[in-house]
């Protein structure tokens, strides 16, 4: 098992390191701890390229001033770059792939303790479907392992590497092996729940239809759904609505700008793709949905309830007043899981998980 060849470069220990005129190159060479830059796009458009390396860049600038406050609590153990498919790894040029690894936390405790009761959460980082590996959530699954759970972190191929199928494949590969290797760790077989942000959320909330809809799981292409008995899900920020609207912007659209049509090849009219449809259609476990009044995709997590609530689903709705002072914005508890209203957001997952264990 190869191990990460990129170091953590936190902003507290080199804030001023990167030369003002090459801060695009720095920011580059330290986000490659945690997610692509430009060593996939070589094969792609031009233009695409450029556009993909852009967004990377934004969004990394953000999350390296964060950086300072990303730290593991002593009391859990990590257990790092497992590969759930037999190319995982990090040497490119030999065939490996990073999007096919995946960490696991969970408390030292319960290592001493042993056992088969820990509840676990699968957790699917967000992105854009463009950036960011598993690293990218690492404080925020530290954290929530601290509250009691194994939390098993998942890396997938970001676009351009592969489209909303091969990702979708990419997690029912890692459920298939968390599945086959659950017994190798002191955790429930039974209490198995879902979280993802952002893109992830997405990923989470397909990854859900295709487990308990057989025509979501053809829609998708997956054969063999994992059958993993996930008994709810956590969903932050999510976007959930990548239904065509040729009349009206559309977070598809939007995604399409930058990650191109054929990131949604064969899923022109899906159902999962529309949040009412699926609702109606699904067995749906409980779920958690947070956003935030000044999240930019409020309305996605908004109109997900809307649906669940239509279809007589079970869910809780955490939409956070933001004062106009202040500022929480997109994914907050998982990109700032020090801030207060992300510690409470932190113990609602956790309280939510607890009340459907069984």
């Amino acid at each position: 098992m190869s191990s990460i060849p990129y170091r953590l470069v936190r902003f507290d220990d080199e804030p001023f390191a990167i030369d003002p005129v090459e801060f695009d190159r720095g920011i580059a060479e330290i986000a490659r701890y945690w997610t692509e830059i430009d060593d996939d796009l070589a094969d792609t458009d031009p233009d695409r390229a450029a556009r993909i390396r852009e967004d990377r860049l934004r969004i990394a600038k953000f999350d390296y001033a964060r950086t300072g406050y990303w730290h593991d609590p002593e009391s859990i153990d990590a257990i790092c770059d497992m590969p759930y498919l037999p190319d995982g790894g990090y040497d490119a040029e030999a065939g490996e792939s990073r999007g096919h690894l995946l960490d696991l936390y969970l408390p030292h405790s319960a290592m001493v303790r042993g056992g088969a009761t820990l509840p676990v959460f699968i957790d699917i980082h967000g992105g854009g479907f463009t950036y960011g590996y598993k690293e990218l959530n690492r404080n925020f699954n530290m954290h929530l392992a601290a509250r009691g759970f194994a939390v098993f972190s998942l890396n997938y191929r970001p676009a351009p590497q592969t489209d909303l199928r091969g990702q979708l494949a990419d997690v029912q590969n890692a459920l298939a092996w968390i599945r086959d290797h659950a017994g190798d760790w002191p955790i429930s077989p039974h209490n198995i729940f879902l979280t993802g942000d952002s893109a992830g959320g997405a990923l989470a909330w397909y990854t859900l239809l295709i487990e308990r809809n057989p025509d979501a799981a053809q829609a998708f292409g997956i054969a063999s759904p994992s059958r993993l008995p996930i008994a709810g899900a956590a969903l932050v920020s999510g976007v959930f609505d990548l239904t065509e609207r040729p009349d009206a912007p559309s977070a598809r659209t939007q995604l399409e700008q930058t990650v191109g049509r054929e990131f949604f090849d064969g899923l022109d009219g899906a159902m999962p793709l529309a949040p009412f449809a699926a609702a109606a259609q699904t067995a749906l476990p409980p779920l958690y949905l947070l956003t935030s009044s000044d999240d930019f995709i409020q309305a996605e997590t908004l109109g997900l309830a809307t649906a669940l609530a239509c279809a007589g689903r079970d869910f809780e709705l955490h939409d956070v007043k933001v004062a106009p002072t202040e500022t929480l914005g997109h994914v907050f508890p998982v990109c700032m899981s020090w801030l207060p209203e992300s510690q409470r957001a932190l113990q609602q997952i956790h309280d939510f998980a607890y009340r459907n264990c069984r």
